[in-house]
């Protein structure tokens, strides 16, 4: 178990970068979160069955939005003080940051219409910025060239999929 949490902690922290919602920064670390999520993961280990490669990473993924989600919902629930600032902050509009939630929405559905072994090289490639020699190693690919095919079909797919 601790082999798994040890491999899976890095790249889980990558993939979870910035999903945070930013009501609940404040309150929770993301990087708090991620290690809950891997321990609860671990804790029912006994449960899991792999359906193929990056199965596991695909469960510690959803698992960490429900997680997030849980959070969202207790942050919801208290009120919370806010103090005002004397200038407008320099941070994006919430047109900006809604349109940018829209285009990780879209991001997010249509990696969903990949199939598994295609998710997976795009989001090892994309989200945890993997070389082409741990992709290899992730999906089972005999070279660091045949996993830069891979990854190459599968965001030719997601392309598509985004054009629609």
């Amino acid at each position: 178990m601790e082999a798994l949490y040890v491999r899976y902690l890095t790249p889980l922290n990558r993939w979870a970068r910035g999903r945070l919602p930013a009501g609940a920064r404040g309150a929770t670390d993301t990087g708090d979160i991620v290690q809950e999520t891997l321990v609860r993961a671990l804790q029912h280990l006994d449960t899991f069955e792999s359906r193929g490669p990056g199965a596991f990473f695909a469960y510690l993924r959803k698992t960490f939005v429900n997680r997030v989600r849980d959070e969202a919902r207790r942050i919801a629930r208290r009120p919370t003080e806010v103090d005002m600032p004397d200038s407008p902050a320099l941070g994006p509009s919430p047109v900006e940051l809604a349109i940018g939630a829209e285009r990780l929405e879209r991001f997010e559905r249509a990696v969903a219409k990949l199939a598994p072994d295609e998710r997976e090289a795009v989001l090892a490639r994309v989200e945890l910025g993997l070389s082409y020699a741990q992709i290899a190693e992730v999906l089972g690919k005999p070279s660091p060239d045949a996993a830069r095919m891979a990854v190459s079909r599968a965001l030719v797919k997601l392309a598509d999929e985004l054009a629609v």
